[in-house]
């Protein structure tokens, strides 16, 4: 079998990191995240592993170093995985892509969850620093930012196309239905 390559784009806490861990869990996948890189040197920096860092980490980098530095770091990564399924969260701009859209078996999924959803989701898990404080107006000041910007542009050319707006269990028959559909 060739290697499928499963790129996830969706707005803030719209499920991308629950599609790769079930991916991971069921299928035997292995994951790449694109925030793993700014998370790491947020750590080795001993700051604050929180959204504003991560965006300014993020904007820095592309900046001195060009748009697409991250999208050849998550292309290289996965070239060398060794796995047949791989998965990558955290696609946001279109040169996320630029390197990944060209390797044989990629596919761009977009996850479609409500807003409303996605604010109780973000404040539950709680993931970076200031999460289970954030108001609904905060939430949505952020889906403005420049890390957010691009990703309705990403989705639109999305080949596969979730909702995760319903169960767990219908999430997971919807990437079940996907992936017979890829033959994994």
């Amino acid at each position: 079998m060739s290697k499928i390559i499963i790129g996830l784009v969706s707005q803030q806490a719209g499920g991308k990191e629950t599609a790769k861990n079930y991916l991971i869990e069921k299928y035997g996948a292995n994951g790449h995240r694109f925030s793993t890189i700014l998370r790491d040197v947020l750590n080795r920096l001993y700051l604050p592993v929180s959204r504003e860092n991560m965006q300014d980490l993020s904007l820095s980098l592309r900046q001195t170093f060009g748009q697409d530095l991250l999208a050849k770091i998550i292309a290289q990564d996965v070239m060398s995985d060794a796995h047949e399924l791989v998965v990558v969260d955290g696609i946001r701009r279109l040169p996320d892509i630029a390197y990944l859209k060209d390797l044989p078996g990629f596919y761009l999924a977009k996850i479609e969850t409500s807003e409303n959803i996605r604010y109780e989701r973000l404040v539950k898990r709680n993931e970076n620093a200031g999460d289970a404080e954030k108001t609904l107006a905060e939430f949505q000041a952020d889906g403005h930012k420049e890390a957010e910007l691009q990703i309705p542009e990403v989705m639109a050319t999305a080949e596969l196309s979730v909702s995760n707006d319903g169960s767990l269990a219908e999430f997971y028959a919807q990437w079940d239905a996907i992936l017979k559909q890829l033959k994994i």
